[in-house]
């Protein structure tokens, strides 16, 4: 990972102006780099991907996000109350981005872990990151998965999805994460994040709907949830988010999403 050392540029956050609260997918930084000085939206994240190390300085190292070590950690004291080895099982790390929630999972002692991600700027930054994490990184839009890379990807046999810091803003609808976690068996692990306003938003079409109704239908059985600070915003208010690892016991109908 000697890449991610060599940071040729530099990071700029904007100052904070009183009144002025930008939302998580508005927020914005300056990056110098070549000569020259261009904003970037935190929510871009191929342009973010693209420049070696800038997700990790961002994000981790200025912005205190603990999201992958949260809930990986969470996930991790489930296996071993229940007694399950990780390394017997398969995961699917579903908006996987540049692999820190894949080195985790490995860190953890998942078997194999396979990666998803809309962004082929994902999968390049993860391969020049991380080259060693991934079994296999796949660049899919679920809501249009040909039948035949379905069944490639039903060939693993996954018994386990991660899903960190990609639900809630648009970037990953509910029909795509429905996809995704029917492509889980039954039994499998589901360990996954959500912005805490999110979880709670009565939206009969979001996520916090969702997932109640998953709960309530016994789709998937709650095994542990925190609440915690996923980071802070740019302007240093604490994002609260939800953490939650679940046993999948049944499939979602895809008529819930559609």
């Amino acid at each position: 990972m000697g890449t991610l050392d060599r940071r040729e540029f530099k990071l700029h956050l904007p100052p904070p102006h009183e009144g002025e609260v930008l939302d998580q997918d508005e927020e914005w930084c300056e990056v110098e780099i070549g000569g020259g000085r261009r904003r970037i939206r935190f929510h871009d994240y191929a342009g973010i991907y693209d420049i070696p190390g800038l997700y990790e300085q961002l994000f981790s190292e200025l912005l205190g996000c603990c999201s992958p070590d949260v809930v990986c950690g969470l996930l991790s004291a489930e296996l071993d109350r229940a007694g399950v080895d990780p390394g017997t099982l398969t995961a699917l790390d579903f908006g996987a981005g540049n692999g820190m929630v894949g080195e985790r999972l490995s860190q953890i002692g998942l078997g194999t872990i396979v990666g998803i991600d809309l962004l082929p700027e994902a999968r390049a930054a993860a391969r020049r990151d991380r080259p060693e994490i991934y079994d296999d990184y796949r660049v899919f839009d679920l809501n249009a998965l040909r039948a035949a890379d379905h069944a490639e990807l039903a060939e693993y046999g996954f018994d386990c999805l991660a899903c960190v810091a990609a639900l809630g803003f648009g970037d990953v609808p509910p029909t795509a994460f429905t996809e995704a976690f029917n492509l889980v068996a039954s039994p499998g692990w589901l360990a996954f994040n959500l912005r805490q306003r999110f979880l709670h938003d009565d939206n009969p079409a979001g996520f916090g709907a969702l997932i109640e109704r998953m709960l309530a239908a016994g789709v998937i059985e709650q095994r542990a949830r925190t609440c915690y600070t996923h980071r802070i915003s740019a302007s240093g208010k604490p994002l609260d988010y939800v953490a939650i690892v679940a046993v999948k016991r049944a499939d979602v109908p895809l008529s819930w999403v559609r």
